[in-house]
């Protein structure tokens, strides 16, 4: 068999998984698994240790979970066998360089085209209210009920 296409009994099974994933969950982890490939060594894993990488970053938390989703978006059509982005041997799985491409495409910054891009933003300006003057006596002074005659003096 060519290389790239040995299957043994444990990539049959996470094939299958991945097959049987939804939609949504099955690029997230493909990319999951272009990712940790991409970060060992000449890209490249024992099987058993990419399912204990997998597992763990899976199970993360929302953090994760939300970034993959928001690269699995951007890749609506992956396979990364099908597109021989990962490639598997008696070794263990390993990424290609076309895998690795595609990873850097993937995570490089969108920029939005003209139609895409946010409407202008409106500032609408609302007067200020008026300033009271701290330590300024703006009262008029009180009339008492004496207020208007003249002491008498003694």
């Amino acid at each position: 068999m060519p290389a790239g296409h040995f299957h043994r009994q444990g990539d049959t099974c996470l094939i299958a998984v991945i097959k049987f994933l939804r939609a949504e969950f099955r690029l997230s982890f493909q990319i999951t698994i272009l990712k940790v490939l991409a970060g060992h060594p000449e890209g490249r894993t024992s099987l058993a240790d990419l399912r204990q990488a997998v597992a763990i970053l899976m199970s993360s938390g929302a953090d994760w979970t939300d970034r993959m989703k928001r690269l699995a978006a951007r890749a609506p059509d992956l396979d990364v066998f099908g597109s021989r982005f990962v490639l598997r041997d008696d070794a263990g799985w390993q990424i290609s360089d076309a895998g690795r491409a595609f990873l850097v495409s993937l995570e490089a910054p969108m920029i939005p085209t003209e139609s895409e891009q946010a409407p202008a933003v409106v500032v609408t300006l609302t007067p200020a209210p008026p300033v009271r003057k701290i330590g300024v006596n703006n009262r008029r002074p009180r009339r008492g009920r004496l207020g208007d005659r003249k002491r008498r003096s003694a």
